[in-house]
């Protein structure tokens, strides 16, 4: 027990202070190192906790394609930063309003929290030995039973999301040749076929 908490509280802060050097990293290079150490730590987190499948997961699909993918993105973009930062000053004024306006919104949700006692029941419900249910099924159970429409929402809200986000970023250039296929489809012998009349002894 004294080496779990002394692991659980290594890898909390390390967390902690990780995902606080995501945000103030001056270099988005580094923001996104940070960001795979914290999801690292968050993994072992899980593995303290006895979920394994979370963990693994976790390291799989954020740390080997979301982040490895941001880095690679960030790296590639040629993006003056020094420029951007220029106008900060400017918008500070309202980003301060907003996240003013966002810490109100979240006292008031804190400050009108209240427990149902169905939470209550769950939580004093014992957890089935791994003996008996293995946590990933034990997960999926309770995923695709009581939570399946949420499930389904949030699929869906990603794919509002991902299709928002190629809308956004869709820029039709005239320098660059894209695919019509009404146009290949109705492409006729003609336009495809030249025949050359090549006489003896003279080239194309």
């Amino acid at each position: 027990m004294i080496v779990s908490a002394i692991a659980f509280y290594v890898f909390a802060a390390m967390a902690v202070a990780a995902g606080f050097m995501v945000i103030a990293a001056r270099n988005p290079v580094h923001s996104v190192l940070f960001l795979i150490l914290t999801f690292f730590n968050a993994a072992a987190l899980f593995v303290l906790m006895g979920a394994e499948f979370i963990a693994l997961i976790l390291v799989i699909v954020y740390v080997g394609a979301v982040a490895v993918l941001f880095l690679f993105v960030v790296m590639m973009l040629d993006i003056d930063f020094a420029q951007l930062r220029q106008g900060f000053l400017q918008y500070l004024p309202i980003g301060g309003l907003v996240g003013l306006i966002l810490l109100i919104e979240l006292l008031l949700v804190a400050g009108a929290w209240v427990i149902t006692p169905e939470a209550m029941q769950v939580a004093a419900s014992p957890a089935p030995a791994l003996e008996q249910v293995a946590n990933t099924r034990a997960l999926g159970q309770i995923l695709y039973t009581q939570y399946a429409y949420l499930f389904q929402a949030a699929g869906l809200i990603l794919l509002v999301a991902m299709i928002g986000a190629i809308v956004l970023t869709l820029r039709h250039r005239v320098d660059i040749k894209r695919q019509v296929i009404s146009r290949q489809v109705g492409r006729k012998r003609h336009e495809g076929v030249e025949l050359k009349d090549v006489k003896p002894g003279q080239g194309i």
